[in-house]
């Protein structure tokens, strides 16, 4: 898992979640291609990153509608091209998060 120059648009989000802090996502994918930490948008964070096998992706908060603390669990949603992918960027978040 990477971050990605591929196009992300059209990703969509499919039902997949997880939860993590900011701290744990900034530790496994990089900082994030967006950050408005404000609670003014429905997005306050958004990662754009693709599986090892070149699948795009990306990891945003959705309707938090406030500032989140960097150390507090959130329910981060994936979005992908397909439900595959999304379980897919799944499976690899959660590997690196149980080995950070």
């Amino acid at each position: 898992m990477k971050q990605t120059n591929k196009e992300t648009n059209g990703t969509s989000f499919f039902g997949t979640t997880f939860t993590a802090t900011v701290q744990d996502l900034r530790k496994i994918l990089g900082e994030p291609i967006c950050e408005f930490n404000d609670g003014e948008d429905k997005t306050n964070f958004e990662w754009e990153m693709e599986t090892k096998d070149g699948e795009v992706f990306t990891v945003y908060d959705w309707k938090e509608y406030r500032r989140l603390r960097e150390d507090e669990p959130i329910e981060w949603h994936i979005g992908g091209n397909d439900s595959l992918a999304t379980m897919n960027a799944a499976e690899e978040l959660e590997e690196a998060l149980a080995s950070a």
